[in-house]
């Protein structure tokens, strides 16, 4: 059997491990649910068994919502559909523009060097330097593409095989650490902003966004490099840091980078003493990625919007055809009953155990399709007790983002 024919056995076997696997969650729930409820528990548990073993494209499972839910009576195709194409999706897809225009441009190298320059040439340093220059980019970029672009040159600081676990490892981690920094920094965090609008709820500016979070960013980078390093001593990395003038194409990117982000801060209110500019920061965003596209910058060019994650757009409107439909079919309401005996808890140890439970349950499902359930789970727990909604949420989404061990 040539490798071909066994990736198509493997997948096979991976599509028919999903099937069973939803039928049975069906099956389980069906005496205590209604049976669109039961069917949406078990659809949602095929589709998380084949994001996480693969046998299909992450996009194919994304889109099955749209199929799967009509002919399972969970949804119509009207309902279903418009998920796909929420105005949250265009900030994400502006943010990607920008994306590929600081990779396009190489941008990112010179930011990674100069960062790099700040820490000792030590084994140390670099794990610090990773963790951070890794984060950094992966508040704007995706995580994924993050490590893709600095994972050349962890893996080039050292012929030490021990040391290039560790240097991979800090770019890794460090890009799931730096990825709460921004709304657009992980699909969690857009999957937040999309209920938000869903349930009229007010979002988070941007800005305010990050400095509620950046602390917290700080330290987890702070822990993170710490451990990797433990054991390495001084040993010293040779490395090269030359590093030339910045190109005209680099500049313009960067001057537009550092005027958006001055909007961003002028946008965000600080009640009562400022109410902001009041820009739509969706249209903001993708207003920024089509400027790559014109004079001056000239940038881009429509082929490198090929680049575009279009697998990542159709999962976050799978993640919010999941949540629509757990509060269309009462699941919702049905978890919160079960759940409300948490209420009884102290507001603060509530967060302790929404906290440890999401970040332990995201260890073995899809960050995306967990926190579609259980941040309308939440709203609805929340608005019964007269809590804090959009806290409670935030930490879920935060927590989704933070459970990498596996």
């Amino acid at each position: 059997m040539n490798s071909h024919q066994g990736d198509k056995a493997k997948n096979l076997r991976g599509i028919l491990v999903a099937l069973l696997v939803g039928v049975l969650v069906c099956g389980l729930t069906w005496l205590a649910l209604t049976p669109q409820q039961a069917a949406l528990l078990g659809m949602i548990a095929l589709m998380v068994v084949l994001w996480s073993n693969e046998a299909l494209p992450l996009g194919v499972v994304s889109l099955l919502p749209v199929i799967a839910f009509p002919a399972l009576d969970i949804a119509s195709t009207s309902a279903v559909a418009p998920n796909y194409a929420k105005s949250i999706i265009f900030l994400f897809l502006g943010g990607f523009l920008l994306a590929i225009a600081v990779e396009k441009t190489g941008l990112h190298r010179v930011i990674a060097d100069r960062v790099l320059r700040i820490f000792p040439d030590t084994a140390r340093g670099m794990i610090f330097a990773l963790a951070i220059t890794s984060g950094l980019l992966s508040a704007f970029l995706s995580n994924t593409t993050t490590a893709l672009l600095l994972m050349p040159l962890a893996l080039f600081l050292s012929d030490s095989n021990t040391l290039r676990m560790r240097f991979t490892l800090a770019v890794a981690y460090g890009a799931s650490v730096g990825g709460i920094i921004t709304p657009i920094g992980t699909p969690p965090n857009l999957i937040l902003y999309g209920i938000l609008d869903d349930l009229q709820l007010a979002a988070i500016p941007f800005m305010q966004w990050v400095i509620l979070v950046f602390p917290l960013a700080m330290l987890m980078f702070v822990v993170v490099a710490w451990m990797l390093s433990v054991g390495t001593g001084n040993r010293r990395i040779e490395r090269d840091t030359a590093t030339g003038a910045l190109t005209a194409d680099q500049r313009k990117v960067g001057w537009a980078l550092l005027l958006l982000i001055g909007l961003l801060f002028a946008n965000s209110p600080i009640q009562p003493y400022y109410a902001g500019l009041g820009l739509n920061e969706k249209g903001m965003l993708l207003a920024f990625g089509l400027m790559m596209f014109l004079p001056p910058f000239s940038v881009l060019q429509w082929r490198d919007t090929q680049k575009i994650p279009y697998e990542i757009i159709f999962l976050f409107g799978a993640g919010f055809s999941i949540a629509s439909a757990f509060t269309h079919t009462g699941l919702a309401e049905e978890l919160a009953t079960m759940l409300s005996a948490l209420t009884e808890l102290p507001p603060l140890m509530l967060l302790v155990v929404v906290a440890a439970l999401v970040t332990f349950s995201t260890e073995i499902t899809s960050n995306t399709a967990l926190i579609s359930m259980m941040l309308p789970v939440i709203h609805v727990v929340s608005e019964q007790n007269g809590l804090d909604t959009r806290l409670l949420m935030m930490v879920a989404t935060l927590c989704a983002s933070y459970a990498f061990m596996l």
